[in-house]
């Protein structure tokens, strides 16, 4: 065997030493240059390691506060999310962990609400900034795709509730506090502007809104922030499908619908 197995990994975020006498095991890991095992484990929280992963670089006070908030409004999106209510049909089901986790990841990685609407909303911060006629001309007349995606064309303007009547309380209680932990930037001017935003878009802001302004405020890029919505939104669809697995299916919730000339019950002579 080559004494140069242990060369054959390449990668600018993470390095190793393989072991002298076996060299399918590491004997020490470096991630960007920090000893994962040696220097970090006990000294450095998750948010920071996953930073550090990401970014290659240690983020500051400021970035890892605001992070570690995103983090909890992310972490579980409750049973009426699509990606958690995935989860939770999994583990009621009797599937797999990872069945559960793959079910959450797939029902929450779309453009409503998932992982891609976060992308998309984070290209409009983009290209459009800060500047609020900008803004209003893209909401009220957006572009159309220029070649095929592999996502179906989205049906509402990215980063706002499609069927909301208003602002839901926690998206907002989350823009404040990290508007408050990033006081520049895409997170102050949106809380300033929500409102004429809001108008323009015909919807109100919703919390993938949120999440794009504060992704980028982080300097994360779009396909950054994509990964890191579909990661940070784990934690509810793992707790909930585990919860629903030793509760059984008699106690599965199912969400009444109220309809609007709602024809009330059909007869079977009608149904025929």
């Amino acid at each position: 065997m080559s004494d140069n197995f242990g060369q054959v990994i390449h990668s600018h975020l993470w390095e190793e030493e393989a072991q002298p006498d076996n060299p399918f095991v590491a004997e020490a890991c470096y991630c960007s240059g920090y000893d994962v095992y040696g220097d970090l484990l006990g000294k450095a929280g998750y948010i920071e390691y996953l930073y550090l992963l990401i970014k290659g670089e240690r983020p500051s006070a400021a970035v890892r506060t605001a992070l570690e908030m995103l983090a909890v409004a992310l972490a579980n999106p409750g049973p009426r999310d699509p990606s958690v209510h995935a989860a939770m049909a999994a583990g009621v089901g009797g599937s797999t962990a990872a069945s559960a986790l793959v079910a959450a990841l797939a029902a929450g990685a779309g453009s409503y609400g998932g992982g891609r609407e976060v992308f998309l909303a984070m290209e409009q911060w983009q290209s459009k900034g800060m500047d609020l006629e900008a803004w209003r001309q893209g909401l009220l007349s957006p572009s159309k795709p220029t070649r095929a995606e592999v996502w179906p064309e989205v049906g509402h303007p990215p980063g706002f509730d499609p069927y909301g009547k208003r602002c839901a309380k926690p998206v907002l209680q989350t823009l404040s506090m990290l508007a408050g932990a990033m006081p520049s930037g895409h997170l102050s001017w949106l809380m300033q502007y929500r409102e004429a935003l809001e108008a323009a878009a015909g919807h109100p802001l919703a919390m993938p809104g949120v999440t794009a302004a504060a992704l980028g405020d982080l300097g994360f890029s779009p396909v950054e922030g994509e990964m890191l919505t579909l990661l940070l939104r784990l934690p509810g669809a793992a707790a909930h499908a585990l919860e629903q697995g030793k509760q059984g299916f008699r106690r599965f919730p199912f969400f009444s619908l109220d309809l609007e000339n709602d024809p009330g019950p059909v007869s079977l002579s009608e149904q025929e």
